[in-house]
Parts: C-alpha cells; sequence; structure tokens
C-alpha cells in the first residue's frame, strides 16, 4: 500500500504540474493544428506530455509511456504510464474549462493509479486500487441513483459516434431524466463524483480512458466496455453509478441497430 501511495503522490504532484503548463496557454488563442484524424493539437499538448514524460523518465526509468501525441516507449518491467496531456483539446482551443490532464500507471494492462486533473477548474479526481478514490482531497463516491428515469446521462459527442448504435442512444436518451454532452473526461470525474449516473463514448482511446478504470471503481461505479467487461482497450466506454450498471447493460445491448 505505501509502494501506491509513494506512485500516486507522484502522479498527483506531475499531473497538477502539467496542467499549470496548459495554464499558461488557456484563453490565449493559441495556434492550433491539425492533426491526421483531423483532431486539434497545440503547443500545450505538446509541451505537456514532454513534461510528464520527463518527470517519469527521472523518477521510474524503467516503466513504459504511452502518450497521445509522443506514442509508445518501450517498457522494461511490467509498468507502464499512459498520459492524455490535454483530454478535451477541442474544449481547450474554445476556451472551455472542462478539459483535463490525465495520467494512470498500468501494470500488466491493469489500471493501479489514475489521476485525472481539470486545471481551469481547480478540481483533481484520483484513486489506486484498494486505496479509495478522492475528489480534492476528499473522499468521493458514486450516487445512489437506481432508478434510469432519475439518472443524468452524459455523452461526449452524439450523431456522430453513436451511429451505429442509433436505437441504443434513443432509448438511452428517452429512459432518463437529464442528458448533456458535458463529456470527455469531465463526464467521468461526474459520475465517480456522484454528479452523474452515467457516461458513453463508443469510440474511445486508451489515453482518453485509463484512469477511470481505477477511479470508478474505486468510488463504487463501473468501467466497463459495451458488453459490461472490466477494460480500458476496448475502444468504447461506459461508466456507471454501479446501481444502474444492470438495467444500462440490458439496454444497450437490447439495442443493437
Amino acid at each position: 500500500m505505501a509502494a501506491l501511495q509513494s506512485l500516486l503522490d507522484f502522479a498527483l504532484d506531475v499531473t497538477w504540474r502539467a496542467g499549470r503548463i496548459t495554464l499558461r496557454y488557456f484563453q490565449t488563442g493559441i495556434a492550433v493544428e491539425r492533426k491526421g484524424d483531423n483532431s486539434p493539437v497545440t503547443l500545450a499538448d505538446r509541451e505537456s506530455e514532454q513534461y510528464l514524460r520527463g518527470a517519469i523518465n527521472r523518477y521510474y526509468p524503467d516503466h513504459g509511456i504511452i502518450g497521445e501525441e509522443y506514442g509508445e516507449q518501450a517498457s522494461r518491467s511490467e509498468f507502464r504510464w499512459i498520459i492524455d496531456p490535454i483530454d478535451g483539446t477541442k474544449s481547450f482551443v474554445s476556451g472551455v474549462p472542462l478539459y483535463g490532464c490525465l495520467l494512470a500507471l498500468v501494470e500488466r494492462d491493469h489500471p493501479i493509479v489514475g489521476v485525472a486533473h481539470f486545471p481551469a477548474l481547480d478540481e483533481t479526481i484520483s484513486a489506486s486500487v484498494g486505496g479509495g478514490c478522492y475528489w480534492n482531497g476528499r473522499r468521493a463516491r458514486v450516487s445512489s441513483v437506481a432508478k434510469l428515469e432519475e439518472a443524468t446521462l452524459l455523452a461526449s459527442e452524439i450523431s456522430r459516434t453513436w451511429e451505429n448504435r442509433p436505437e441504443a442512444w434513443r432509448k438511452l436518451n428517452s429512459s432518463t431524466y437529464i442528458q448533456r454532452t458535458w463529456g470527455d473526461a469531465y463526464g467521468y470525474a461526474l459520475v465517480a463524483t456522484g454528479r452523474a449516473e452515467m457516461m458513453f463514448d463508443p469510440k474511445m482511446q486508451i489515453w482518453d480512458c485509463a484512469p477511470f478504470g481505477v477511479i470508478l471503481p474505486e468510488a463504487g461505479g463501473t468501467f466497463t466496455d459495451f458488453k459490461g467487461n472490466a477494460t480500458i482497450s476496448a475502444g468504447e466506454s461506459v461508466a456507471t453509478n454501479g446501481a444502474l450498471f444492470d438495467p444500462v447493460m440490458a439496454l444497450l445491448n437490447d439495442s443493437q441497430a
């Protein structure tokens, strides 16, 4: 436990520092480039990831790294750090404060430490296996809502990402009380802290979601693929508050279209 706490303390510190780098560029009209997949990238993304890679290499030189902007660095151990220097770059370049800096440590592909820091909001959600989930230093728990009709449903995007599951989205939308696109990493943070009950991404990269593989379970919720398997590698993800896991899975998998 002591070793995990040390790793979590490191992750909290360096993610906060990476967030400070992004704030230097936030709402400044920073230049935006387009990557091959048409997603945006900025100097803030690159500097944030470079800082995190440097810190990891300095303190944990045997650990591998996977980052959104600079790819994979081979591991000489069973541990890898997964970096998203700015999750929600579209929000970032639009001056919207819902972007996050994400860092996770995985052991044999299982997340054991996760930090999601939202610099412009001054919010941090963190967890380690067996250590609980914390929100700005206080214990975080998912909500106790147990009825879909009382639940808040979140998603990053709707039309494009749900094009292969229109019936699932229609039923989710009509079965829940509130529907919002407070998406990307912040949506998962809202579920982990009891401010929403479910969050969906039909398209997902490992760096977009790695911290939530430990944050959600430690907060009492679930983080799985659309079939209910606990994984960060499926290319899709759904978080729930646990109480709604079974009805959400039933709805998703009875609504193929």
